[in-house]
């Protein structure tokens, strides 16, 4: 079964990565979280104990079932034991599940957790995060694709790796409405009015706002943000937005019940299999690059064999054949040409391999601090009723 059959046979949701990423509450660091990775480690059992713990999103790996599957491979060339659970459905729910014991340099029981650009530089900042070793992950700085480098949160790679990325843009529907074209457009235009969602992640369409009043979503200022709240706000007022939705969007999409939407790119490559109709575009504004990240958090007892998982995936040919089931943004140099002998039509998918020209237009999401999450998640509730 396909990773599409898998999701259609859940009931049509594809809970995967940013696509419940939906911040719903204010959180942040209570008095006494901040930790010091190199106080608070365990020590590494990864020689004699060959077992890896990771916690990672549903429908994020393919099928354990086949002895040439990626996990199936892994486990047979290392003799490490993989306990892989999907039990990441939330950033913010993972996060309340956890924070207790991170932030009190307790073991969370887990040797890799895969989150949100976000959350990872948020959990980064805390010093919940162990830092890896360069010399056990030399795939990930040789092979890692160039606008995955640099993140202002992690600019070296001592801490995180992209397990996959996706754009954030815009999807309509062909059949039932013209191209759509910005995201000003989507907002305003009157025939598009109350046929439309935006997504419930507010970096997500927070980050388009701020590029519609002329903001820079990686810097903004206070005032920039307060245009880019009062525009959304004036859309809201207008009838404009049916809902603020999760990736439910795409069911409604295909049905007809709206007609455009802010939209997730590996979402759309799987509606595009039933309904060619659907189309996803690069808004004039741009795109938002985002990515789930690898993590080893503090007291994690074998960090040479979640060490040994990042290295292996990095490889090219591994990461084709991820890419070919989860068909997000993989972020692994020379993995594209590998596709060539796995599924030779998903070689030019600019959703999964995006080009230097798709790519040149993608942003990100300034990291925000305690009283810029708590002021501006307070905003986006007011505006989404969320």
């Amino acid at each position: 079964m396909s990773r599409r059959g898998l999701i259609q046979g859940a009931g049509g949701v594809a809970f995967v990565g940013a696509s419940l990423a939906a911040l719903k509450l204010p959180f942040f660091a209570t008095s006494g979280a901040q930790q010091d990775p190199a106080q608070c480690r365990a020590t590494d059992s990864s020689a004699s104990d060959r077992n890896l713990v990771v916690s990672n999103w549903p429908a994020y790996i393919d099928p354990k079932k086949k002895s040439t599957s990626t996990l199936q491979v892994f486990e047979d060339r290392t003799g490490i034991s993989v306990s892989y659970t999907d039990d990441v459905n939330d950033n913010a729910e993972f996060y309340a599940k956890v924070k207790n014991q991170l932030a009190s340099c307790q073991p969370i029981n887990r040797d890799m957790i895969i989150l949100t650009d976000w959350m990872a530089a948020r959990m980064i900042g805390l010093g919940w995060i162990q830092p890896l070793d360069a010399a056990k992950v030399p795939n990930l700085h040789k092979n890692l694709i160039e606008p995955l480098r640099n993140r202002q949160w992690d600019p070296k790679l001592q801490y995180h790796a992209p397990w996959q990325s996706g754009l954030t843009g815009i999807a309509y529907n062909a059949s039932k409405t013209q191209h759509v074209g910005s995201f000003e457009e989507l907002i305003t235009r009157s025939d598009l009015k109350g046929r439309i969602t935006l997504l419930s992640e507010m970096r997500d369409t927070m980050g388009f706002m701020l590029k519609v009043v002329g903001a820079n979503p990686s810097k903004f200022t206070s005032a920039q943000w307060g245009n880019a709240i009062d525009k959304l706000q004036g859309a809201v007022d207008a009838g404009q937005v049916r809902a603020f939705t999760g990736n439910e969007y795409i069911q409604d999409l295909a049905a007809g019940n709206i007609v455009a939407c802010e939209a997730w790119s590996g979402d759309v490559i799987q509606a595009q299999f039933d309904n060619p109709d659907i189309k996803f575009v690069t808004p004039e504004e741009g795109l938002s690059l985002w990515s789930d990240n690898m993590m080893v958090p503090n007291l994690a007892q074998h960090q040479s064999n979640a060490e040994a998982w990042i290295n292996y995936y990095y490889e090219p040919e591994v990461a084709a054949k991820l890419a070919a089931w989860v068909n997000y943004i993989c972020p692994v140099e020379g993995a594209r040409q590998e596709m060539e002998k796995i599924d030779p039509s998903l070689v030019d998918n600019q959703l999964i391999f995006p080009d230097e020209k798709t790519l040149s237009v993608a942003f990100d999401f300034m990291p925000l601090d305690d009283r810029q999450t708590v002021e501006y998640e307070r905003d986006w509730s007011d505006v989404t009723g969320g």
